[in-house]
C-alpha cells in the first residue's frame, strides 16, 4: 500500500512538473487560425476550409519600425498580428539597432529567445541565477541562445546599424523591461533608495529618465 502511494504520487509530481515546465501546449490539429472576425468569436480558429496560403504568410518586418530613445527598434511577430502563428507555440521578432544602440536588460518570462544576426555587430549575453555573466560580441550569421527567464541584453557595437532576428518557443512569451520595472511601476521610492543606496532626488531623476524604458 505504501509502496503504491509513493508510485501514484512520483507520478503526480512528474505530470505537474510537466506541465509547469513545459512550453504551449501541443495543438491537437493541423493548424489554428486565429479568428479576428468580430461576428464569429465563438470559435477561436477560423474555419479551416477558408484557410489560404495568405494566412501562413506575414510581410511587416520588411523594414524596421520606430525606433526608441535607446537607439532600438522592435517589431514583434505573434499571432495578434500573424494569425496563422497562433497554437503553433512560437513567435519571433525583428530587432534594429542604431550606431551604439541599447535592448536593455529585460527577461522573458515563457520563453526560450535565439538571436540570430542578420546585419552587424552585437555585444549580447545573458546572466544567470548565480549572477554568472555569459557575453561575447556575435557578428553577422552568428546565433547566440538566451535561456527562458533569465535576464540578457545586447548593444549595437560596430560602425554601422544592426538588425537580429528573434526566435521564441512560445506564441506569447512575454517580455519585462528592468529600468521600467523598477523605476516605472510605482514601488515606494524609500524601498528603492534602500535597494540602491540612493537619495530621495537621485531616485526621482531615475524615474524620470528610466521609467519608460
Amino acid at each position: 500500500m505504501v509502496y503504491k502511494t509513493v508510485v501514484l504520487f512520483v507520478i503526480l509530481l512528474f505530470n505537474m512538473s510537466y506541465v509547469i515546465f513545459a512550453s504551449d501546449p501541443d495543438p491537437v490539429q493541423d493548424f489554428c487560425i486565429a479568428n479576428t472576425e468580430p461576428a464569429s468569436h465563438s470559435s477561436q480558429c477560423k474555419n479551416s476550409s477558408l484557410a489560404t496560403v495568405e494566412d501562413f504568410v506575414f510581410s511587416g518586418i520588411k523594414v524596421p519600425g520606430k525606433f526608441g530613445p535607446t537607439g532600438l527598434s522592435g517589431v514583434s511577430v505573434n499571432s495578434n498580428v500573424f494569425p496563422g502563428l497562433n497554437t503553433l507555440g512560437m513567435s519571433f521578432v525583428r530587432a534594429d539597432f542604431e550606431v551604439g544602440g541599447v535592448n536593455v536588460p529585460h527577461f522573458h518570462p515563457r520563453a526560450t529567445e535565439t538571436a540570430f544576426v542578420l546585419e552587424g555587430k552585437i555585444y549580447s549575453g545573458f546572466v544567470d541565477t548565480n549572477n554568472r555573466i555569459f557575453a561575447k560580441v556575435i557578428e553577422k550569421g552568428e546565433v547566440m541562445v538566451f535561456p527562458r527567464g533569465l535576464l540578457h541584453f545586447q548593444m549595437n557595437v560596430g560602425d554601422t546599424p544592426a538588425t537580429i532576428l528573434g526566435s521564441f518557443d512560445s506564441q506569447n512569451p512575454g517580455s519585462q523591461r528592468i529600468p521600467a520595472a523598477i523605476f516605472g511601476s510605482g514601488i515606494k521610492d524609500k524601498l528603492l533608495e534602500k535597494a540602491f543606496g540612493l537619495s530621495s532626488k537621485e531616485i526621482s531623476k531615475l524615474k524620470k529618465k528610466l521609467g519608460s524604458h
